[in-house]
């Protein structure tokens, strides 16, 4: 995704604009690096061994490692394991001076690395309604979390088809191919996969933004699938421009947006 950086904290963790106190590696276990894969230039993945919390896949951890002035520096990442798979494993882009990026593409398995105990976030089927079809919609490292929740047995068990649905600025940073081999070929047709590349020519990805191929029909065209708010639920994850987008595409068309007082079929988080 055009803009992809590391991932902003919910509003509910927002903190005053005030000068931010240093963290302390005490609120944080200490895990081990078991492998570090690089998948493009920018793009990354570190498997963690950690003893954290249970989490539901689509949450997020926060992985830390100490700074020049012995503060901890911390972000949050989603967990691409599912919450029954080890080691954890998180997908990352590195920022030319990412505080955090540069250091964790330095590291080499079993080295220390810190994280929170406890994952955090509302990205997961927890809090979405049972439906026919459940869209997947995702830009960029975003795809992360999208991956977790494939591999329960949860979003099969509750929706007749899935669809994922992963938006990129060239090919390779179509990363993650052989997990989503081995989801289609263990799900079948239940499962349908829309590889978006939105910079260069391919026979196989629509070359559109995600929202621009829900309004003229070419998404639901590939997928096979109606996107009729009757008997849908979306989540989108991606960079905020794609999100804003999306939602309003999908606003257009009846859907509204999901919240715990209110259920409807839309359920957002914003990577940036």
């Amino acid at each position: 995704m055009a803009n992809d950086i590391e991932r902003a904290p919910t509003e509910q963790e927002k903190r005053p604009a005030t000068t931010p106190r240093p963290t302390s590696a005490a609120k944080f276990v200490e895990g081990r690096v078991v492998a570090l894969k690089p998948w493009t230039e920018r793009l990354y993945s570190i498997q963690v061994e950690a003893a954290v919390e249970p989490f539901r896949a689509g949450q997020f951890g926060r992985l830390a490692l100490p700074g020049e002035a012995g503060e901890m520096i911390v972000r949050p990442y989603s967990f691409v394991n599912a919450p029954h798979e080890r080691p954890h494993e998180f997908y990352f882009i590195t920022l030319e001076n990412g505080p955090l990026t540069q250091r964790l593409v330095r590291l080499h398995p079993g080295d220390p690395i810190w994280i929170a105990p406890r994952a955090s976030g509302f990205m997961t089927l927890a809090d979405i309604q049972d439906a026919d079809f459940l869209w997947l919609l995702s830009t960029g490292t975003a795809v992360g979390p999208f991956l977790s929740i494939c591999k329960t047995e949860e979003a099969w068990r509750r929706f007749k088809k899935v669809v994922l649905a992963h938006a990129v600025r060239y090919a390779e940073e179509l990363t993650y191919q052989e997990t989503v081999r081995v989801i289609a070929e263990q799900r079948g047709s239940q499962f349908v996969y829309v590889p978006f590349v939105t910079r260069e020519d391919t026979n196989f990805a629509l070359k559109a933004r995600i929202p621009q191929a829900i309004q003229d029909g070419r998404l639901e065209a590939r997928a096979g699938v109606p996107l009729a708010a009757e008997g849908s639920q979306v989540m989108i994850c991606g960079n905020p421009d794609m999100v804003a987008d999306t939602s309003a595409v999908l606003e257009a068309r009846g859907f509204k947006k999901n919240r715990r007082k209110d259920p409807g079929q839309i359920t957002v988080e914003n990577y940036w």
